[in-house]
């Protein structure tokens, strides 16, 4: 007994200095640049240890908000206005953003995200992520967070999105700075501001 508890030991001892071992190689390479894709093994390695940090009884929760077109239509608008910055409309995870966080933004429509039960959708809406770009939404009480459930539904939903959808999606996205002053400058040409209409045609040269 006493020989297999050392042998144990000295495994996880060795196991635990080959993955520092693999960290600091991969550190020494790469630095601490965000750009670099993560190794397979290190996906891994994340993705096991985020679904053992979730408790068991929020992974097998169900989704208490039944889904129902109106419903669709608030997690779409919610996507839109708080997540399509770094996922994109589709989910696809194709943005300035996604692209060029650590790890990169996940593609929500593929097996990787799909596969997961509907209690850990929410629990990583709900709580976020540690050390990756995904923030904490959910505020308050875990059962007072319907947003979340809600947004759970419409990621299941991103597979089937429809390209009407998507346009829809675009007119909800939040506007930057310059996205306000040229649909304000454009008001001002509707109203018949001759210089307003010449700001607008130097706008769109540029």
């Amino acid at each position: 007994m006493r020989n297999k508890l050392l042998t144990l030991i000295i495994l996880v001892v060795l196991a635990g200095v080959a993955t520092l071992s693999w960290v600091g190689y991969r550190l020494f390479t790469t630095g601490f640049s965000a750009k670099t894709e993560p190794h397979a093994i290190e996906v891994f390695m994340a993705r096991q240890i985020r679904h053992l940090a979730i408790p068991i009884a929020q992974r097998n929760r169900p989704n208490p908000v039944p889904l129902s077109p109106d419903l669709l239509q608030e997690g779409l608008a919610h996507f839109a206005d708080h997540c399509a910055v770094c996922h994109a409309n589709d989910g696809s995870g194709r943005t300035p953003i996604g692209k060029n966080v650590y790890p990169k933004a996940p593609d929500l429509r593929v097996t990787d995200t799909q596969s997961m039960s509907d209690g850990e959708l929410f629990w990583v809406i709900h709580n976020g992520i540690r050390f990756t770009a995904m923030p904490a939404w959910g505020e308050g009480d875990l059962d007072k967070d319907l947003d979340s459930w809600k947004l759970v539904h419409f990621i299941r939903h991103l597979p089937q999105l429809t390209q009407e959808e998507i346009d829809q999606m675009k007119a909800l996205n939040p506007k930057t700075k310059k996205d306000l002053e040229e649909e304000a400058t454009f008001d001002q040409f509707l109203q018949g501001d001759d210089a307003a209409a010449a700001r607008t045609d130097s706008a769109h040269h540029h």
